[in-house]
C-alpha cells in the first residue's frame, strides 16, 4: 500500500501518457477497460506504448448500436484484439423470469449491473494484476471528486489477490479530452453526435440538455451520489467517508 501511495505521489503532475507508460512498466499483466465512450484515448496512447496491449470491454447485452458499432471501428482501426466479456446467461435469464426487463426503474440499477456488468468484471480481474480505467474526477460530482490516479482496487482485490487500479485520465477534463480526440482524430462514438456524453446500457442512459452534468444522463430516475454501476464501486465508499 506505501508502494502505491509512494506511486501516486510521484504520479501527481503527470500526463495520462506517462501514467500509462508507467503502468506498463510495472505491469506485465495488465489490461485496459474500455466502455465504448471518449475513454478510447487511453488505447491511442498505450498503443504507442506497448507491445502487449491487452483491452477488454463489457458487452451487458444491452447495449445502443451505435456502441456496437464503435466497438468494431475500434477494433479495425487499431488492429487490435478487444477480449468482449458476457454476462453469465442463466443469472441474466432468472432475473428477466423474475422480474422482467426493466427490474431496474423500479428498484434501482445495482442487481442488473451486479449481473450484467459486475460480475464478468469480477472474473476478468481475477486473472490481472492491475487494470486501466477511463474514470476522471470532473465526470460525477457526487463519486468521483477523488478519484487518485493510482489506487489499491479495493472493490475488487481478495485477501489472495492484489489488484492495482490506474486511472490516467483523472486530472483530465472533459474539455482535454474532446481536444485530444480531434487532434489526434481518434474515431469516437456517434452518440456523442446527438447529445450521449456519459454512454452506458440503452435503457439507462439519455441525452443531456445544454449546462446539465454529463452524469445527468444515466439512471436519471435515482440520486446523484448513487450513480456507479459497481465497477468503481470504491468511489461509494471513498465519497461516503469524505461527506
Amino acid at each position: 500500500m506505501t508502494e502505491i501511495k509512494q506511486l501516486e505521489a510521484e504520479l501527481q503532475d503527470q500526463s495520462p501518457r506517462s501514467i500509462l507508460k508507467a503502468a506498463f512498466q510495472r505491469y506485465d499483466n495488465i489490461a485496459v477497460s474500455f466502455s465504448g465512450a471518449e475513454d478510447v484515448v487511453l488505447i491511442e496512447m498505450a498503443r504507442k506504448l506497448t507491445d502487449n496491449l491487452k483491452v477488454f470491454t463489457i458487452d451487458t447485452g444491452r447495449m445502443h448500436p451505435e456502441t456496437y458499432d464503435f466497438l468494431e471501428r475500434v477494433r479495425k482501426h487499431y488492429d487490435l484484439d478487444i477480449e468482449v466479456l458476457f454476462p453469465d446467461s442463466e443469472e441474466v435469464q432468472q432475473l428477466v423470469g423474475r422480474k422482467g426487463l426493466f427490474s431496474f426503474y423500479e428498484d434501482g440499477h445495482s442487481e442488473c449491473c451486479g449481473i450484467r456488468k459486475v460480475n464478468p468484471l469480477r472474473k476478468k480481474l481475477a486473472t490481472v494484476d492491475a487494470w486501466i480505467t477511463g474514470q476522471r474526477k470532473d465526470q460525477s460530482p457526487g463519486t468521483r471528486n477523488d478519484v487518485p490516479l493510482v489506487q489499491l482496487d479495493t472493490a475488487f482485490s481478495t485477501p489472495e489477490h492484489t489488484l492495482v487500479k490506474f486511472n490516467p485520465l483523472a486530472n483530465w477534463s472533459s474539455q482535454e479530452v474532446w481536444d485530444y480526440i480531434r487532434i489526434s482524430e481518434v474515431p469516437y462514438n456517434t452518440l456523442h453526435e446527438k447529445g450521449f456524453v456519459s454512454i452506458g446500457c440503452q435503457p439507462c442512459t439519455r441525452p443531456v440538455l445544454p449546462g446539465q452534468h454529463e452524469r445527468e444522463g444515466r439512471w436519471w430516475w435515482e440520486e446523484a451520489t448513487k450513480k456507479e454501476c459497481g465497477l468503481h464501486a470504491d468511489n461509494l465508499i471513498a465519497s461516503s467517508q469524505s461527506h
